[in-house]
Parts: C-alpha cells; sequence; structure tokens
C-alpha cells in the first residue's frame, strides 16, 4: 500500500473517531443539562364517610292517676310528691333521647279540686315527676281531656307552657295548633301530632276545637302533608282501640293503614288500657297500644304496662330507618308488702319477684307473644 492511501485512510479514521467523541459529548451533555422529572405521585382522596345521625326513643302509655294513687303520693305538708313512684323507671329513660307517655288524666291542677273517674282531675305534681324522669314528649289528646271543661284545660296548658317538654293534641288558639312545633335533636328534626278517637260523649267547646284533636281524616292529611317535607321523624300519637282488648281493632288497623300510607313514621298508641300487638306496615312502626303505665286499675293487664324503645337513624340525605326495636314491660306494684296499705310503685318487670307479682315470668312469656304476635320481632328485654 502506497503512501498516499495510507495517509487517507488515516484521515478517515480520524474522522469517524472525531465523530465518535462528538456524538458521545453530545450525548453526556445532553444528560447533563436536561432536568429529570420525577413521576407525579397520584394523592390519595380519603373516602367520604357517609354522616350518620342517629336519635334513641323509649315510648310508655298512660299516666291515669286514679284517687287512690294520688291521696297514696300526699305528703304532711298537703303537696304531692309522684317522683318515689316512678324512680325505678327514671335510669331507664334518662338513657333515650326522646321519651314519650299519654297524660291520660289531665293536670287542671289542685286549685279546681282534684278528682278521679268517670272526670278526672290531676295535681300539677304528677308531671313535675315525668318531667324529673327525663320524659320529653307527652300527648295531651285522649278521651279525659274535656273531663273538668274548659278551665281545666286553660290551666293544663299553662302548666306545661314553657316547660321543656314537647306537648301535642291540645292548644291554645287555632294559630298555636295549625303552626306545628318541629324540634331538632342529635341533627335529626322531629314533629309530634297527637289525636283521640273518644271524647267520652262530651263537646269541644263551639269555636275552640282546637283544645282536643279529634281524630279526622281530612285533617289528618292536612297536618301530615303540612309536616313530612320539613322533619326527617314525623311521629303519630293515637288514642284509639276498645278498652282491656289485648289485640287491636279494625279501626285501628284502618287507622294505622291510614297514616302509614301518609308517611308517617311512627304511630304510639293508647286507650285500650292494656298491651296490644306492635307491628310494622312497610316502613312504619305501629304500637297499637303501651296500655297503663300508672294508674288505680286492678289487674295484672291493667297493671302492665309496655316500654318500647327504637333507635332512629339517618344517614345523609336518606330517609330515616328505625333499628334496634325493644319492648321491656312495667307492673305497678299497687299496695305496701308489709302493710298492705296503698302504695303505687311502678317497677320494670326485670325487678319483680314472687312477692310483688306471683308467676311474674308466666306472665311476662304471656305479654311478650302478644308484642310479637304480629312479626314485630322486638327485643323483649
Amino acid at each position: 500500500m502506497n503512501k498516499y492511501l495510507r495517509r487517507f485512510l488515516y484521515v478517515i479514521i480520524l474522522v469517524m473517531a472525531l465523530a465518535c467523541f462528538a456524538l458521545a459529548g453530545l450525548k453526556l451533555y445532553n444528560l447533563q443539562t436536561t432536568t429529570t422529572k420525577e413521576p407525579k405521585k397520584t394523592e390519595k382522596v380519603p373516602e367520604q364517610k357517609a354522616t350518620t345521625k342517629k336519635l334513641s326513643l323509649i315510648m310508655v302509655g298512660d299516666a291515669l292517676i286514679h284517687e287512690a294513687v294520688y291521696n297514696a303520693a300526699k305528703t304532711s305538708d298537703g303537696s304531692y310528691d309522684f317522683k318515689p313512684k316512678i324512680a325505678k323507671i327514671k335510669p331507664i329513660i334518662q338513657n333515650y333521647d326522646l321519651a314519650f307517655y299519654n297524660q291520660e288524666s289531665i293536670i287542671g291542677g289542685k286549685s279546681l279540686g282534684l278528682s278521679t273517674y268517670p272526670r278526672f282531675n290531676s295535681p300539677e305534681e304528677v308531671g313535675d315527676a315525668f318531667l324529673d324522669a327525663g320524659f320529653n314528649l307527652v300527648s295531651l289528646a285522649n278521651n279525659h281531656t274535656l273531663d273538668r271543661g274548659e278551665q281545666a284545660i286553660l290551666n293544663s296548658l299553662n302548666y306545661w307552657q314553657d316547660k321543656p317538654i314537647y306537648t301535642a293534641g291540645s292548644y291554645e288558639s287555632w294559630e298555636q295548633r295549625d303552626n306545628i312545633k318541629i324540634e331538632t335533636k342529635n341533627g335529626i328534626k322531629y314533629a309530634l301530632l297527637a289525636y283521640t278517637t273518644v271524647t267520652n260523649g262530651l263537646s269541644r267547646p263551639q269555636g275552640k276545637e282546637y283544645y282536643l284533636n279529634v281524630y279526622d281524616e281530612e285533617q289528618v292529611k292536612k297536618d301530615v302533608e303540612s309536616l313530612k317535607d320539613k322533619v326527617d321523624l314525623l311521629m303519630v300519637s293515637m288514642h284509639f282501640g276498645t278498652e282491656y282488648s289485648l289485640k287491636q281493632n279494625a279501626e285501628q288497623e284502618q287507622i294505622a293503614n291510614y297514616l302509614a300510607s301518609l308517611g308517617v313514621n311512627i304511630v304510639i298508641g293508647h286507650h285500650p288500657h292494656v298491651i296490644e300487638p306492635i307491628t310494622f306496615i312497610n316502613d312504619t312502626l305501629v304500637i297499637y297500644s303501651l296500655g297503663n303505665f300508672i294508674s288505680g286499675q286492678r289487674t295484672v293487664d291493667q297493671l302492665t304496662g309496655l316500654m318500647v324503645g327504637i333507635d332512629v337513624i339517618k344517614e345523609e340525605d336518606n330517609p330515616i330507618k328505625l333499628e334496634n326495636l325493644s319492648a321491656e314491660f312495667t307492673y305497678t306494684k299497687t299496695r305496701n308488702l308489709t302493710t298492705g296499705a296503698f302504695d303505687f310503685e311502678v317497677i320494670p318487670y326485670n325487678e319483680l319477684d314472687e312477692n310483688i307479682l306471683p308467676n311474674f315470668s308466666e306472665h311476662k312469656l304471656k305479654y311478650a307473644e302478644i308484642v310479637n304476635q304480629l312479626g314485630a320481632n322486638a327485643q323483649i328485654k
């Protein structure tokens, strides 16, 4: 190979080498000057948990204050003290957010003169005891509301005014009657309506029918529709049924079905003075009769009352759900076991013994069967 060819090859090799070095330098430069971007981290958005609101409710029956009951509550200074009569129930009531009862005998007060069957009038201290125990819902609509006339109703309304309790069924004006209260507890809005189907033949004063809500389908529909879109929980207290019957009658079933069709959540029944079944009509809880809570009546059926507990659950904008249905029985002991004198006291069945009520276990089984015979599946305590 001559020297010219060798020189040419050296030049070619040199050029190629320089080109390779230049290319490597360019890559190194780009590597050093280019900003490396880390991939974006995907931030986990915490799951939005549904806001759950809960309201607990307990319901008991009639406070029917016969003469023997208020005489047993009379103190040495002439006043009355009913608090010991329901002291064993107080711890149970205070476990609940809302507690309902029916004030069967009107609280017209001592100034009007106390009275018993058939035209009742009770002292103010009855209300004091129920307030002290924690009750904060009361029905004033029943067949004894009109017993002692207009003055007793006015005295009753005056007594309950400004007390920490929601009253329903008896009002001081058309305006008050037509503007039903809406209250809120634990973030749940609720309202209570109350009606009676019976008045013992007594008539409301003309033009003052607001003193007592008497059941009327058209009026009930109007009342319910004025409230149901404004509240989460709508309760209706119904004074209906056949006295001393352990089973609901056809009228009760018709009314319960009608209220359920209107969208009422809970129907709270009383008047028979004995326990009747619990059921669900679609999503509506129906208690046909809670029986007597405290009274001066005589038979075991009449002295046994029902306490019904339920949890009201609301999640965001969904309708409420009713959960944890329970039933517990009470017994009104009428006499002092030592002296035999009248000494009324409401006692949970779970605290009874054979001295207070012989065969109380058998009675409890009987009432448990009555409560659940329509398939409510209430937990019996």
